[in-house]
């Protein structure tokens, strides 16, 4: 598990006081949770963090053990949020905004953000896993095109837990007894001989293969079974990779 760190970012700023005085005593009051490999999150420098998705809630736990391990995560958000109080307190909070009707890409203000110093939480697949039985789905390409772009370490997590506390798109949280959280950090996805290369689609490809692959290892560990020998396609299996698939299908053609 490794020893939990004190905060390593300067001052903390009030937010996290805020934030973290609510919410954690919230998750450690129904959760129990299980870190493995913690201490491998840098004490300083930016870098990204690459999970899997299974719930509304793992925004929450990936911040739970990214703080227990001494640093600050950062998300991407969009820049309608950024106004009034809440704006003050998300820029405070050093999470990221994107506004795309200005140009700007989320993959630029990642970028930025790591260049400067943060830790950058990216759900490679993009969305909550359509996969019926909870595996990783295929993963888009963000995680890596912000690694290859930045020369930053991307270190891989899996995780399993968070959908018994609050499954896929539900609203209703399953409180009667606390929930097991658990999450393995891996060693930073080698992509060395894939930074020197000019990020063709299929060298950025090759990156979120290596990455996916880290993660889906990592839960399989977790969980102590033996994970899909392909994973989950949404496109094949006829439903939208984003939303809820009980309610969204996708159409012929598309």
């Amino acid at each position: 598990m490794g020893k939990y760190r004190k905060f390593q970012e300067g001052k903390v700023g009030w937010p996290w006081v805020v934030a973290v005085g609510i919410v954690k005593p919230v998750l450690l009051a129904t959760t129990k949770h299980q870190w493995d490999g913690g201490e491998k999150i840098p004490e300083s420098g930016g870098a990204v963090i690459a999970l899997n998705h299974v719930s509304e809630i793992d925004p929450f736990t990936a911040a739970h053990i990214v703080w227990d391990y001494g640093r600050r995560p950062s998300y991407l958000a969009k820049a309608a949020l950024f106004k009034g109080a809440l704006g003050k307190f998300l820029r405070a909070a050093g999470q990221i905004p994107v506004d795309r009707t200005a140009g700007a890409s989320a993959f630029d203000a990642a970028v930025k953000a790591v260049n400067e110093g943060s830790i950058v939480v990216v759900y490679v697949e993009g969305s909550i896993t359509k996969d019926p039985t909870g595996w990783p789905m295929r993963g888009k390409s963000g995680a890596a095109r912000i690694a290859l772009a930045t020369g930053a370490p991307v270190y891989p997590v899996g995780q399993w837990g968070a959908q018994d506390l609050l499954p896929a798109y539900s609203l209703k949280p399953h409180l009667i007894g606390r929930k097991m959280i658990q999450m393995k950090i891996g060693d930073p996805v080698d992509l060395k001989d894939l930074e020197v290369q000019e990020h063709t689609p299929a060298v950025v490809n090759e990156a979120t293969d290596r990455i996916m692959k880290a993660i889906v290892g990592l839960v399989a560990d977790i969980r102590d079974e033996e994970p899909p020998s392909e994973l989950f396609d949404p496109k094949k299996a006829g439903v939208n990779a984003t939303g809820d698939p009980r309610k969204t299908k996708k159409k012929d053609g598309n």
